[in-house]
């Protein structure tokens, strides 16, 4: 790989980081917020779930700036909206500005889960591309560590500052507009959506020396061969059915697997389990690092073995970890150590199959011409369900308990591995035109 191409995809993927940052430093400062403005569960659940209803809201608006203004400009509207939202929340002293303010960086959630995956996928040699995605995913885990260990820190040192704990993110915000400016346009949206061919060649030219020249043609060809069909652009049409329905259906079940609520209430999980405070929150940074070191293993062979047989062995983990679980909160006595193994090992099976797959996937599977509409279906469904999840967890649990809520989760993953074993089909090394004549019908 080039080293620009990865430098760029690199750049690209801090998007990931503020991303899985933004998604997770929440859950050390939830139960200060609460108490600080004295809010009951239904509006702590509220505070809690706006971002990512703000989220779905990015998600859903993220294509219209992609394929107008272009990726490399999108990218920079969220990195703005990451820095306002980080310094803003740190000094709300009103709980409905606060809220507007976690709406707004939810906004710059959702877009980015469109945007980024989409760049990368476009500027990635078709051997190398799962590897390059999947670097989104993992800045989202290492942006969910950082965030983990920034609030065990401040928790420890500065009196559970939330305060502190929203505003740091500023720093990270500042650093990704600032590199922003190193990265070129997509080549494939120069073609599409501006006709700039040279401009586009001396991107390619980088990216694939030896065939860009093919590789442009192939573009156009494809291009061409959309402008002749008259719906081509409109992305629930017959053409389409099978990419859109992989789309829901994979985002769908990485959601029902039960991760944004760990991720999101993780101490409140383990103080369920019965773990002091303090033992809660170093936990909830283990599982951090398992989610990273698992995301970095997961990259060595995405394009090796494979996205399908990724998710076959993380579907089987997930089933038995998620049974333990719950056979855990049905026995009466629950070990809170024996829980936080559990789940360590249900992170480690995640993010070895749907945390890496799911961006490469969805970005892959959809043609050039609705391919940010794709990635806005596949987003949009995504952050909705994660928003039901985030927002009924504290209320589910505290009417059914956590084996009833850990055993709907289970179920859920023996659905997704007969979806995977049934329906997905393989993407690794075949270039994004290859893969639009495959999925779609001419």
């Amino acid at each position: 790989m080039n080293a620009k191409v990865i430098f760029w995809a690199i750049i690209t993927a801090l998007g990931g980081f503020l991303f899985g940052f933004d998604t997770a430093v929440i859950s050390g400062a939830e139960q200060a917020i609460q108490k600080y403005w004295s809010l009951s569960d239904l509006q702590h659940g509220f505070t809690i779930s706006i971002a990512l209803i703000g989220t779905v809201t990015g998600a859903f608006l993220g294509r219209l700036p992609a394929d107008k203004l272009g990726r490399k400009k999108s990218l920079v509207i969220i990195a703005f909206i990451f820095l306002f939202a980080s310094l803003g929340t740190a000094v709300a002293t009103n709980w409905y500005l606060f809220v507007l303010l976690r709406f707004i960086g939810g906004l710059g959630v959702g877009a980015s889960s469109v945007i980024a995956p989409i760049y990368i996928s476009e500027i990635a040699p078709a051997a190398t591309r799962g590897r390059l995605v999947i670097l989104f995913q993992f800045n989202i885990v290492l942006g969910i560590l950082i965030s983990y260990g920034s609030n065990y820190i401040i928790g420890s040192l500065y009196h559970d500052s939330w305060r502190l704990m929203l505003g740091i993110m500023a720093i990270p915000s500042l650093l990704f507009l600032i590199l922003l400016r190193f990265v070129p346009e997509s080549p494939r949206w120069l073609i599409l959506k501006k006709s700039k061919i040279d401009e586009a060649r001396q991107t390619l030219q980088i990216v694939n020396p030896a065939g860009y020249e093919q590789e442009i043609q192939s573009i156009i060809d494809a291009k061409n061969e959309e402008q002749n069909d008259a719906a081509a652009e409109s992305l629930f049409t017959k053409r389409y059915r099978f990419p859109v329905t992989l789309a829901i259906l994979f985002a769908f079940f990485n959601q029902v697997s039960g991760i944004n609520a760990i991720i999101y209430y993780a101490p409140r999980i383990f103080g369920m389990a019965g773990l002091a405070k303090s033992a809660a929150l170093l936990s909830t940074t283990g599982i951090g690092g398992v989610n990273l070191l698992f995301t970095m293993i997961a990259i060595f062979f995405i394009d090796k073995i494979g996205r399908k047989k990724l998710m076959v062995i993380g579907s089987f983990g997930l089933i038995v970890t998620l049974g333990l679980v719950t056979m855990a909160f049905y026995g009466g006595h629950i070990n809170g150590n024996m829980v936080t193994i559990y789940l360590m090992a249900y992170i480690a099976f995640f993010a070895f199959s749907q945390g890496a797959v799911i961006w490469v996937f969805i970005s892959e599977i959809f043609p050039n011409q609705v391919r940010a509409k794709g990635q806005t279906l596949g987003s949009f469904t995504h952050w909705v369900m994660a928003t039901a999840i985030a927002f009924s967890f504290p209320y589910i649990t505290g009417k059914i308990g956590g084996g009833n809520t850990f055993l709907f989760f289970t179920v859920m993953m023996v659905l997704q591995l007969i979806f995977v074993w049934k329906m997905m089909p393989e993407t690794k090394g075949k270039s994004l035109e290859q893969i639009e004549r495959t999925l779609t019908i001419h």
